[in-house]
Formats: structure tokens, C-alpha cells, sequence
């Protein structure tokens, strides 16, 4: 299966595509959010991401995997889904006996969390990496690779005695390896062509200015607001005729419920130089036929469909 990467990623990503669609989509990552309020009350929270996609998510109660999209199982069988919602199932009660125990040996006190990160990447040569990275209340504490646990700087020698205890458990270290270079591979490659559909989908943006709260007296805030686009990678700039303005302030891309994307972009100027000035938007939908939206003109905040 590995063998046909390069060619999956040419469907996928054909010719002239944006690097940067590539770049979000070709990664399968799992996230695990341990939080230990009390010597009796943990939470675990559980979820998988295809890129910054969320196609996963984890039901602690029944120990069961939650799909979000219909193609999120990718080419497993259902004896193999089962099979792996039991390992996550194992994986949680016996991370969190472990953690009980040894908290005095690691020096923590109530309440803490525990982070981690674990999944595999295609690169564009087709070339497979992969990747387990934990952290403790949001700093870096270890990450895993090659049957071997390298404690994290920030850890100190909590970090190293978090590894010396993991490495005990051989076993455990090698299930972890065959999912991170075989299992998570083979399930990337699978999820891809599953949901080639939609990640090939391509949808038009709307676009409109409006004028945002004033950024001090004789100034305006010029928004553009870019929103209902799909995939994710999105060009915006305020511009006077080809001149790219610097001073242009972009916000976070953010979710739509149907799984499209909105982006604001802001230019703060003195009021009499906001005459000539626009607004650009590319975006691959758009087959080069850029959105440009000009301050001042008749009809300016009623959006461009």
C-alpha cells in the first residue's frame, strides 16, 4: 500500500495545487487530554485529526471510537476497529493506574494534566514519519521513537524517571512502535483515498468589507471578511493597486458547521488614505480568477458571491 503514496498524492493533489493543501491534509494525528483532578476522579478525552481535521472522537463511557465523517474508518475492517478501540480501552485504565502509583516517585500533586500526541505523516517524496510527543500542564515532557523514550529539557528528572519506567514495559514500546511505522501508515493511505471525495472539494468563498471599531481619532479599521471556502489554504491582503500593504493584521482561520472556513483580515489607517485601497483573495477554488473588493465603492458591505 505504501508503495502507491506518490501516486495517491498526485490524485489528491494534482499539478499546480497549493503546497499548503498538501502540507494540512497528509497527516493523521491522535491526541490524548488526561486530566487528574483527584485521587478518584480522572477524565480522559480522546481524538483524531486528519491534518486539522477532527475525524475521530472518543466516547470514555463505552470506550468506543466516535466517527465524525463517513469515510473516518478508512480501510479497516470492523474486526480491526474493534480490535483497536479494545487497545485504547486497555491503554487508558492502565495509563492512568500507572500514573496513580507512581505520583509520589514523580513528585506531582493535585490537579494535573497530561497531554500527548501521536500519529504519522506523509511528506511529498511519499516518505512516511512518525511522531509521540507528551507534555505535563502544556510543557514539553517526552517524546517516544525508535523503541526509545527521550525525556524532554523542560521534564528534568521527572521527565527521566517517566522514561526509565516506560522502558520496563518492552512490550508496551513495541506495540507503540508497530502503530506508529506500520499501523498508522497503512490507516493514513487508507483514510486518504476513503475521503478523497471530499478533501478534493472545492468550495468559492464570499467576501465583504466592513468598517471594524476605530483604532484611535482620524483612523479607521477596514475589514475583510472571507468566509464559506473550502480547503482550508486562503490568501488575503488589503492592497493599494499591486502594492501589498505590511501593516495587514490576519486572524485565525476558524471552523464553519459545514466544515467550510471564515478568515477576517484588518488594516488600521489614517481615515483620508483609505480611498484606493482593496482587498485581494486567492484562493484555489477560484481558478485564478482572484476576488478583489475596493473600499468606498457603492454596494462594498453586501458581500461577493
Amino acid at each position: 500500500m505504501l508503495l502507491l503514496a506518490p501516486a495517491l498524492l498526485a490524485v489528491l493533489f494534482p499539478a499546480g495545487d497549493s503546497q499548503d493543501a498538501f502540507q494540512e491534509l497528509t497527516s493523521f494525528h491522535g491526541i490524548q487530554i488526561s486530566s487528574f483532578f483527584n485521587s478518584t476522579w480522572v477524565q480522559n478525552r480522546g481524538s483524531g485529526w486528519l491534518g486539522d481535521m477532527q475525524i475521530h472522537g472518543w466516547d470514555s463511557d463505552s470506550g468506543t471510537v466516535i466517527f465524525l465523517k463517513p469515510w473516518s474508518k478508512g480501510n479497516f475492517s470492523s474486526d480491526e476497529i474493534l480490535e483497536m478501540e479494545e487497545l485504547f480501552r486497555v491503554y487508558f485504565l492502565g495509563f492512568v493506574r500507572e500514573v496513580r502509583e507512581h505520583i509520589s516517585d514523580f513528585q506531582m500533586e493535585y490537579p494535573f494534566e497530561i497531554q500527548g500526541i501521536a500519529g504519522c505523516g506523509l511528506q511529498s517524496g511519499g516518505a512516511i514519519v512518525s511522531f509521540f510527543r507528551g507534555a505535563l500542564g502544556g510543557l514539553d515532557f517526552l517524546s517516544f521513537k525508535n523503541d526509545s523514550c527521550w525525556p524532554a529539557p523542560e521534564g528534568g528528572t521527572r521527565a527521566q524517571k517517566f522514561c526509565a519506567l516506560i522502558l520496563q514495559y518492552k512490550g508496551i514500546c513495541d506495540t507503540v512502535e508497530n502503530l506508529l511505522v506500520k499501523t498508522c501508515p497503512r490507516y493514513l493511505m487508507g483514510v486518504l483515498e476513503a475521503g478523497k471525495a471530499d478533501l478534493q472539494k472545492q468550495v468559492k468563498p464570499e467576501a465583504w468589507l466592513s468598517q471594524g471599531p476605530s483604532p484611535g481619532p482620524g483612523h479607521l479599521q477596514l475589514e475583510c471578511h472571507i468566509s464559506g471556502f473550502h480547503p482550508k489554504p486562503v490568501w488575503v491582503m488589503w492592497m493599494r493597486a499591486e502594492q501589498e500593504q505590511p501593516e495587514t493584521q490576519r486572524g485565525d482561520i476558524l471552523p464553519n458547521a459545514d466544515d467550510t472556513w471564515y478568515l477576517r483580515v484588518t488594516l488600521d489607517v489614517a481615515a483620508e488614505e483609505a480611498a484606493g485601497l482593496s482587498c485581494r483573495v486567492k484562493h484555489s477554488s477560484l481558478g485564478g480568477q482572484d476576488i478583489v473588493l475596493h473600499w468606498g465603492e457603492k454596494g462594498w458591505d453586501s458581500g461577493w458571491k
